[in-house]
């Protein structure tokens, strides 16, 4: 298995499942807002600013910063870049953005 940036600074894992941070109730989530709460929040965990995950991935800080603010939809190929900085794979990444996108909506009931 090859180490990642995250997981040499995270001892919990950053696989593990998390609370996206709460939303207002009621809230319409758009799929590139809760992109950009998971991206935030996985980042977070790996003790990463927005310059340093742009580094490690081959983005740039300014398109980080419009991801996590849910301005800019990511594209296939940034997904492959951001994951595996951020210790994840694709799939789990997604997995935890529909986990966020179907709370939001149960909670907007």
């Amino acid at each position: 298995m090859q180490e990642t940036w995250c997981s040499l600074v995270s001892n919990s894992g950053v696989a593990d499942r998390f609370d996206a941070a709460p939303l207002f109730e009621g809230e319409i989530v758009e799929p590139e807002v809760a992109f950009g709460i998971v991206l935030r929040e996985l980042r977070k965990r790996c003790e990463l600013s927005q310059e340093a995950l742009a580094h490690e991935s081959g983005l740039e800080r300014n398109y980080i910063s419009l991801l996590e603010l849910g301005r800019n939809s990511a594209s296939i190929k940034t997904l492959f870049k951001l994951s595996p900085v951020l210790g994840v794979s694709v799939s789990e990444f997604m997995k935890q953005v529909e986990t966020t996108l179907t709370s939001a909506k149960k909670s907007a009931r």
